[in-house]
């Protein structure tokens, strides 16, 4: 998993749709003269989560019908060795009400201090609590022990930040997140299935075995249609076939913005890595009807314009150092137990491609030592199949991540594994066919507590309790390094 991560912050989707159902409505806060922040009458949140040991504010930002606190929350660098250190996790609470259903939500990566409502919280019309992943800055021990960031760890932080936070949200929880966020509720789930009432998890890749990755190939002999494949295929030979001269322009633009290339190795190992990222970035982050984007005549484009198309969808900034070093613990986790795709160029002749789709440990320091464990995603993999209790996978039809997917077996209960229609690493939802759609939307409903009696006994009547808010109800694409979910 790998790139287009630059793309984290500036690529947004629209989720939800406009619903005409009513929201609940939390008391509105008032402003506290003393000290700045705001305060909810008859029922001081703030106080009630300061209370709990551990808990400090960092900031507190107004949204109107809600309460948003930034927070540090202490933990222990390891769960199974509290006493040998800790360090400070961030995390967000999006307070809506305490009578509210409480959604789980956690990204993977940094957590964002800007206020956003995940489509989960919008259809139960709930509070929100948001992680960030251990080791992503600034919630990284000091100094880092490496060997203490795997989905075991990750999974206790959780477990903690629910247990300490059940006691101010009190109604029922369901957990989701987005590509490695949809992978982290489902490890979540696995390793605490009792804490949450409910699992949606979006886009998330199921790497089972590392080194078996034809899913990918298949995937990408037939996504779309052969014109828009041919065209991108054409895009990304000529970006190989242009070496020379697109690497001197690499070259200047490194200089320019001060670029250095010591963990990948090399400029010209980045380069290769951006440009067989392409393809793949298109499909993750475009619609089929953004071929139109693409050269339709790729021998006959300008140095410029095949640079052009490769920057927008792979990004030339990503594999330098100062790219790669804030996914440092993404990486590292790829190439420790999540595993990482590697895929062919069968329409690229073998004398452009010197080194192919690259491992993990090419984009982690030399200094961090890894040992890939096999068992990780077999065990997860086991374990929903024969298990999955209360738990929604939502996947794009055109997204290269669901190639290789969870799927649930003979164990699984009240359990469901759909995909949207022509969506790619953005699905949702809302973008779900019909029927499968209102399926969905009542089942969360219902493992919220909130399903009202006309929906429990019609499903198709489900929609989402909060009315559709422009502002809060955007989503950054969960931007996967055309390789990184």
């Amino acid at each position: 998993m790998r790139k287009a991560f630059r793309w984290l912050l500036a690529l947004t989707v629209l989720i939800g749709t406009l619903s005409t159902a009513g929201a609940a409505t939390a008391a509105q806060p008032a402003t506290n003269g003393t000290t700045g922040t705001t305060k909810t009458a008859g029922d001081d949140v703030l106080d009630r989560l300061l209370a709990i040991p551990g808990m400090s504010l960092i900031q507190e930002k107004p949204y109107t019908g809600y309460r948003f606190f930034v927070l540090n929350y202490t933990q222990p660098v390891d769960h199974r060795h509290p006493s040998k250190g800790t360090f400070q996790q961030r995390i967000t609470v999006l307070h809506k009400d305490t009578a509210r259903p409480t959604v789980f939500y956690t990204g993977g990566y940094s957590v964002s201090t800007t206020p956003s409502r995940r489509e989960p919280t919008q259809i139960v019309d709930g509070n929100q609590v948001s992680m960030e992943y251990r080791f992503f800055t600034p919630s990284r021990p000091a100094p880092a022990d490496w060997s203490k960031l795997d989905i075991w760890q990750a999974a206790s932080d959780q477990h903690r930040i629910f247990k300490a936070l059940k006691t101010v949200y009190t109604k029922k929880w369901i957990s989701t997140g987005g590509s490695k966020g949809g992978m982290t509720a489902t490890y979540y789930e696995r390793f605490y299935p009792r804490d949450m009432d409910g699992v949606v998890a979006y886009v998330a890749p199921n790497d089972v075995v590392n080194d078996e990755d034809s899913a990918y190939d298949r995937f990408f002999a037939g996504v779309g249609t052969k014109e828009c494949r041919d065209r991108l295929n054409a895009v990304q030979r000529e970006a190989l076939v242009r070496r020379e001269p697109l690497e001197r322009k690499y070259e200047a633009y490194a200089a320019e913005n001060g670029y250095t290339f010591t963990t990948v190795g090399s400029l010209d190992k980045a380069y290769e890595a951006v440009v067989l990222d392409y393809v793949w970035g298109f499909w993750q982050y475009s619609l089929l009807s953004d071929c139109d984007t693409i050269p339709a005549d790729a021998k006959t484009a300008t140095d410029d314009e095949i640079w052009t198309s490769v920057d927008t969808i792979s990004g030339f900034s990503f594999y330098t150092d100062q790219g790669l070093e804030p996914y440092t613990p993404y990486y590292y986790q790829a190439g420790t137990q999540l595993g990482a795709p590697t895929i062919h160029f069968p329409n690229i002749e073998k004398k452009y491609v010197r080194y192919g789709y690259q491992p993990p440990r090419n984009f982690v320091p030399r200094s961090i030592p890894m040992r890939f464990e096999r068992s990780a995603m077999r065990d997860v993999d086991g374990w929903v199949r024969h298990h999955a209790h209360h738990m929604l996978f939502v996947y794009g039809q055109n997204d290269p991540w669901g190639a290789e997917r969870f799927r649930l077996g003979s164990g699984a209960r009240d359990a469901y594994v759909f995909t949207a229609p022509g969506l790619n690493h953005g699905a949702n939802v809302a973008g779900l066919a019909a029927d499968q759609k209102a399926l969905a939307t009542a089942r969360i409903l219902q493992w919220a507590g909130v399903a009202s009696t006309a929906v429990q006994a019609n499903p198709s009547a489900a929609r989402p309790l909060a009315t559709f808010d422009a502002k809060l109800d955007r989503r950054d694409v969960e931007r996967d390094l055309t390789l990184r979910p």
